[in-house]
């Protein structure tokens, strides 16, 4: 038998924790794998069913606890959110313990302090990949797909689906119902401004902008801006000159109502929870606001529902490429958890062990991640072609 390791999933009884917990259960190299979390009925629930799990307790808003619990382990991942509130702290506890650390990081504030902890996790030989769940995530690999066969990089767009059809839809998330973490993220990246790459420099721009792009082979549609980790780690990775942004992939009207709930966030008039509470339950005066404004917007047309679209010169010509998933783990839940178990699983075997903080793409070997990504897509695809297309301008 290889090595073993203790491996601690935080927050792994909520949705986006069990995921990973199911997939990291099956390896043969981890022979602990505790999973921690504030709800210690869920957590020894969950431990019952795997062999090798355990269960713990734990407030992710208590360094000491973390710190504890960390010491012993080889690897946290973590999906413990929201990561505006929690990213920092917990990948501190984890290079104070010296313990490899992956998340599911998709707020754009904390990972500018998480990556300037890049020399503190490097000091302590830790080495963490921030960001690796579905968007960010698999959104980078497509993004590394895509720039990779370019020579120079001019602009570089991920996009998710909102409310438009995709091959990873669940009806269960409709009708889960809850103020989660993640609607208080999308909130929090709906609201104020959001940082953005805009002629090869950083830029604040308000959230919710229209941005036209040509996918290849299919044709022009337009999304909508959200702030999102993206546009700050794609240009360190492939040099971008030009403008890079993470969009949603969304229809007019209700891209209308996100932007009448962005309004009264900005003035004061909602708190994060009141407008993911909005989402959950709306209400016809604020669709009725909405009506105006939904007139003048342009919806998605033919752009693909989850895609990264690299433009730029290969060959001495203009270029573009488009790198689009048509195979996917079924539920955000899945969607976003099986990707941070595959980059866990690239931190066990040594396939990354540069030390130091990283965006999925600077480390992940993006062949390998679709490879195995189609194992977990429901159904079960051949490879990775049956995961991910790449279409090129003639």
């Amino acid at each position: 038998m290889g090595e073993q390791y203790r491996v601690v999933a935080l927050g792994g009884a909520g949705a986006m924790g069990r995921p990973v917990v199911e997939a990291l259960a099956g390896r043969p190299d981890i022979a602990d794998l505790v999973i921690a979390d504030r709800d210690t009925a869920a957590a020894a629930r969950l431990s019952v069913k795997y062999a090798n799990a355990s269960a713990a307790t734990v407030d992710a808003a208590d360094p000491v606890r973390l710190r504890e619990l960390f010491r012993d382990a080889d690897l946290v991942v973590n999906t413990t959110g929201p990561f505006f509130r929690l990213g920092v702290p917990i990948l501190r506890a984890a290079i104070e313990s010296r313990t490899h650390y992956a998340d599911i990081c998709d707020d754009w504030e904390p990972t500018l302090d998480m990556l300037a902890m890049d020399a503190q996790a490097r000091d302590a030989g830790v080495t963490a990949v921030i960001g690796a769940g579905a968007s960010p995530g698999t959104s980078n690999m497509l993004a590394a797909l895509a720039t990779r066969e370019l020579d120079t990089v001019e602009s570089v767009h991920t996009a998710w689906p909102v409310d438009v059809p995709f091959v990873g839809d669940d009806p269960a998330d409709a009708s889960a119902g809850g103020e989660s973490a993640a609607v208080v993220h999308w909130m929090q990246q709906l609201s104020g401004t959001i940082r953005v790459w805009a002629g090869g420099a950083p830029a604040e721009r308000p959230p919710l902008e229209p941005v036209r792009l040509d996918y290849p082979g299919l044709g022009p549609g337009t999304a909508y801006t959200v702030g999102h980790p993206e546009p700050l780690t794609l240009p360190a990775t492939c040099s971008i000159t030009g403008d890079s942004a993470c969009v949603m992939v969304v229809r007019p009207e209700t891209a209308a109502y996100l932007m009448t709930l962005r309004e009264e966030i900005d003035r004061g008039g909602l708190s994060l929870e009141q407008a993911a509470a909005a989402i959950e339950r709306p209400t016809a005066g604020r669709f009725a606001r909405s009506a105006v404004r939904w007139l003048s917007l342009r919806g998605p047309g033919p752009l693909p529902p989850f895609f990264a679209l690299a433009a730029g010169v290969r060959d001495g010509r203009p270029c573009r490429i488009g790198a689009r998933l048509i195979g996917s783990p079924r539920g955000m839940a899945r969607a976003t958890g099986i990707p941070l178990s595959l980059a866990a699983a690239q931190i066990l075997d040594g396939s990354v062990r540069a030390a130091g903080v990283h965006p999925p793409d600077a480390v992940l070997d993006p062949e390998r991640y679709f490879a195995e990504l189609a194992v977990h897509c429901d159904p079960p695809c051949a490879g990775r072609d049956e995961v991910v297309t790449v279409d090129r301008t003639p």
